[in-house]
């Protein structure tokens, strides 16, 4: 029962959050910050309440460990908005974002001498050629305003390789807190709970680098942005205590790809047969790495052994 809960929440919560998160950069580009702030200190005062106990519940990682992990959640959080003003199509941004299988590879085999098998190899190589295929597609369609000159095409295409860098940037220092959030877990216990409340928390201080931009985009803020992050996040949250890494994976990748349709068919984002060729490859890159296809031959087959034992 939680786990039919958890999937509805994440494909509620996380599909509503993306079509919300969209109409405000349509209409105002700079307004990443202030849904991050918002999301952050909901998390945190929720955290602070039902998990912290108003601040008397020691916790069981210690402090200096989740202030190097909060500073690369902030990053990583506050990086993956902001890119979306440069230039950033939301279909482009969900896709590169579902390259995280590429980098927690790369990292996992640099940092913890990890090896995988060629199906795992494969998976990866699928990903990389289908997320070059849609961003290769989408420097081609680079927003310039009508009448601009070839000087503010060429500002615009630097514009939008800046954004690219940052989601690189953000994939590669995620890829990196997950390989440290691994080690600690290892050493003092999983405690999923205390590290969303912690990793949302500790990092309210650094929004006052940002708060000239929050303010001026409070006006757009509203109570529906703030829950649907929510129970974006905490659907999630519930599905990895529930359910196997596979099942998480599975869910979320199938969230990505509904989020994606409904981003492309409900704001006529410009969508290429291209962009779908690489798209399709993304997905099925992923599928391969989760070896999805191995677990439901598994099933299969132990369905007919039961039939034939009956």
């Amino acid at each position: 029962m939680n786990t039919l809960f958890a999937v509805i929440l994440v494909f509620v919560g996380c599909c509503s959050n993306v079509v919300f998160l969209e109409l405000l950069v349509r209409d105002f580009p700079g307004c990443g910050n202030i849904v991050t702030f918002a999301q952050f200190a909901f998390i945190a005062l929720e955290g602070f309440i039902f998990e912290a106990n108003f601040g008397r519940k020691k916790p069981h990682i210690p402090l200096s460990n989740y202030v190097i992990m909060v500073t690369m959640f902030f990053t990583v959080s506050v990086i993956n908005n902001y890119a979306l003003n440069f230039n950033i199509a939301m279909p482009l941004h969900m896709i590169f974002r579902s390259g995280s299988l590429i980098a927690n590879m790369i990292l996992g085999i640099v940092i913890l001498k990890k090896r995988y098998s060629m199906s795992k190899y494969l998976s990866i190589v699928l990903v990389s050629v289908g997320i070059f295929i849609c961003t290769i597609m989408s420097a081609k369609q680079v927003n310039v305003e009508k009448g601009a000159t070839e000087e503010d095409g060429v500002y615009a295409f630097m514009h939008w390789l800046l954004g690219i860098a940052m989601l690189t940037f953000a994939l590669l220092m995620s890829a990196r807190m997950g390989i440290f959030q691994e080690t600690l877990y290892k050493k003092y216990g999983k405690h999923s709970k205390e590290a969303l409340f912690y990793n949302h928390c500790l990092p309210l201080p650094g929004f006052l680098l940002l708060s000239t931009d929050i303010y001026k985009h409070a006006v757009l803020f509203s109570q529906s942005s703030r829950f649907l992050r929510y129970v974006c996040i905490r659907g999630v949250f519930i599905l990895t205590t529930e359910c196997a890494s596979l099942t998480v994976t599975l869910v979320v990748t199938l969230r990505k790809f509904l989020s994606l349709i409904i981003s492309i068919l409900y704001f006529h984002n410009p969508f290429t047969t291209w962009h779908w060729v690489g798209t399709a490859v993304v997905f099925l890159g992923t599928l391969l790495y989760t070896e999805v296809w191995s677990s439901v031959r598994v099933a299969v087959k132990g369905e007919k052994a039961d039939k034939k034992a009956e």
